[in-house]
């Protein structure tokens, strides 16, 4: 699960508001022991204050879910991580955490993600097959 987890490439983070209403988005990510980073990064948005962030900060659970679709049914896969939530909006562990998401991606090697970092505490596994 951890080797499926840690090399994919993109993910889908979902949250849920302080009312419970589901929110889900892809994203890049990092694995750092049982830690999960992402960053709300350069991409054009028209505020760092995402609904994601809003959520989290009413709501801080999320889970995490990297898949693997094959017309071969055999070869199908997902993994789930779920977990507590920090937002990380400075500080010495969002830019480790920066750090660690730019030997990842060389998009963030090229532009440093200016917003924030979640930092998703790995609390429970789940996988399939």
């Amino acid at each position: 699960m951890r080797e499926r987890l840690a090399s994919s490439a993109v993910a889908h983070l979902a949250t849920a508001s302080v009312d419970g209403r589901p929110h889900l988005v892809p994203c890049c990510f990092v694995l750092t022991g049982s830690t999960i980073f992402t960053a709300v990064d350069a991409k054009p948005k028209s505020t760092n204050r995402l609904r994601r962030i809003r959520n989290l900060e009413a709501n801080p659970t999320a889970a995490l879910l990297v898949d693997h679709y094959d017309d071969d049914w055999a070869r199908l896969w997902w993994v789930r991580v779920d977990g507590a939530v920090r937002v990380l909006h400075d500080g010495a562990e969002r830019e480790t955490a920066l750090d660690h998401l730019a030997e990842k991606y060389e998009q963030y090697r090229r532009a440093r993600p200016p917003g924030p970092v979640i930092a998703l505490e790995i609390d429970g596994w789940r996988a399939w097959p």
